[in-house]
């Protein structure tokens, strides 16, 4: 059940299938050392409680164009009224709660006035510990539906729009809950009687509290997803109906710094876009510049770009680093044909699928690298309502591509300025025949070190480099 809307709308709403490996691809939890990950992108909550709604989102964002919208929606509010969800909850106060409800301590039970002035004379008197635990629990939990009060009845949410407005309706009725809205707040030297009737009530209906604690978590993801958009200077995207399409301006790696911009036309009348080049020239950081963009897309946030405009998919997949595996015995084409496998699967469910592969097949011989990935890549071109991105050296296959339509040729390039390469990280219309591997082997003065090495003093690495 998805926790996002379980306290406040249905929880049967389509969900973007997003797997390990296209995490893992995309950066979202985890990336090399010294790295960022998009979740410290996104990033901006208060609690801890918030950033664990956040990483529920991340782990799997929207699948339904309404949905993506009810999140714009209120990313949109939350931005123009800023400063009013400065009256959320901080971490000290929300991580108290979630401390005193989680700790085993003495409830009293009785509920008749006289019995109960006996419980808590004994606990007062026996469990002087004990009940300052309680005493600072009670506080805190007090505290905290306080503010939440005060913070739902500012003027200036009543107009709050999509899935804010959901979740604040939700909050407004876990306050009105009838064993949290009779409870008054206890003063701060309050008597053990009210203090342990306060500690009843809050134990007893402990779920009512977490209720509470759920959707104000849930807020702070959203406001998070608002900052960060602000923060970044993000673009929110047109979300489109119809068959699957992704159509770009100026989008860039929201990861990188000072990157090119480029555009993004991939729909059904070109299925599948082509991508050649030599290496080092962009185009395994261009496919995931597209699948975070389409990542992000979906979540509901803004998106790196100058324009983007998108129809929502069903399932989302990565193919940009995979390896062997030696304890499993599978080698690294059986890793490639197991992630196609996935593709395919989901593709002959029906689903809506965007899917984006780096040099598939490169685990075995050219040969049966070009039969297979032409024999995978005309069937993908054919899916109906689904869009593949692919990088490719083997040149020969936009050839027979081409013939079959639905299917774009791009590349990237690389020039010489002063001897040495350079590359501007431009997209192009075409194929590209460039072959650059002896020339970057060259410049890195690999054969001169090896030359050297069979007849003569060798330089240093360093000096090779340098020549």
């Amino acid at each position: 059940m998805d926790a996002r809307v379980t306290p406040a709308a249905v929880s049967t709403r389509a969900l973007l299938q997003v797997d390990a490996r296209t995490l893992e691809d995309l950066q979202v939890f985890a990336a090399a050392p010294g790295a960022s990950t998009l979740f410290a992108f996104c990033d901006r909550t208060r609690t801890r409680g918030g950033a664990r709604a956040l990483r529920r989102r991340m782990r799997a964002p929207w699948a339904e164009a309404a949905d993506i919208r009810s999140t714009q929606q209120a990313i949109g509010f939350v931005r123009a009224q800023r400063a009013s969800f400065e009256g959320l909850p901080s971490d000290f106060l929300a991580s108290g709660v979630e401390r005193y409800l989680r700790r085993a301590l003495p409830v009293p039970v009785a509920m008749h006035p006289v019995e109960f002035a006996l419980q808590v004379l004994a606990f007062r008197l026996g469990d002087r510990h004990g009940y300052v635990s309680v005493l600072n629990g009670v506080q805190f939990t007090a505290r905290l539906l306080g503010e939440l009060r005060s913070f739902c009845a500012q003027a200036e949410l009543e107009d709050a729009t999509g899935e804010l407005a959901q979740h604040l309706r939700a909050l407004r009725e876990a306050l009105d809950d009838d064993a949290i809205a009779a409870l008054p707040d206890p003063e701060r030297r309050g008597s053990p009687w009210r203090v342990l009737r306060l500690h009843q009530a809050f134990r007893l209906h402990a779920e009512a509290v977490r209720r509470v604690l759920t959707v104000a978590y849930e807020i702070d993801a959203l406001v998070s997803l608002a900052d960060a958009t602000e923060e970044h200077g993000l673009l929110l995207p047109e979300v489109q109906d119809g068959p699957l399409a992704v159509h770009a301006e100026g989008l860039v790696h929201p990861l990188l710094e000072a990157a090119v911009g480029n555009p993004v036309a991939v729909d059904q009348d070109s299925r599948l876009l082509f991508l050649t080049g030599p290496n080092m020239a962009g185009k395994t950081t261009y496919l995931r510049a597209v699948a975070t963009a389409v990542y992000l897309a979906q979540l509901g946030m803004g998106v790196p770009a100058k324009r983007f405009a998108f129809t929502p998919a069903e399932y989302l997949f990565g193919s940009l680093s995979l390896a062997d595996d030696l304890q499993a015995g599978v080698s690294y084409f059986r890793a490639e044909a197991l992630r196609v496998l996935a593709i395919a699967e989901a593709v002959a469910a029906g689903r809506r699928v965007v899917a984006l592969m780096d040099e598939p097949f490169k685990g075995t011989n050219v040969k049966d690298a070009l039969d297979a990935s032409r024999a995978v890549l005309e069937r993908f071109a054919a899916s109906e309502d689904c869009l593949f991105l692919c990088s490719s050296h083997l040149i020969e296959l936009s050839h027979d591509l081409a013939r079959d339509g639905q299917v774009a040729c791009r590349f990237f390039a690389a020039d010489e300025q002063q001897g040495r390469l350079r590359f501007d990280f431009r997209l192009r219309e075409g194929v590209s025949d460039q072959r650059l591997g002896m020339r970057v082997l060259e410049e890195e003065g690999v054969f001169e070190l090896l030359d050297g090495a069979s007849g003569g003093d060798a330089p240093s690495p360093g000096e090779a480099r340098r020549r």
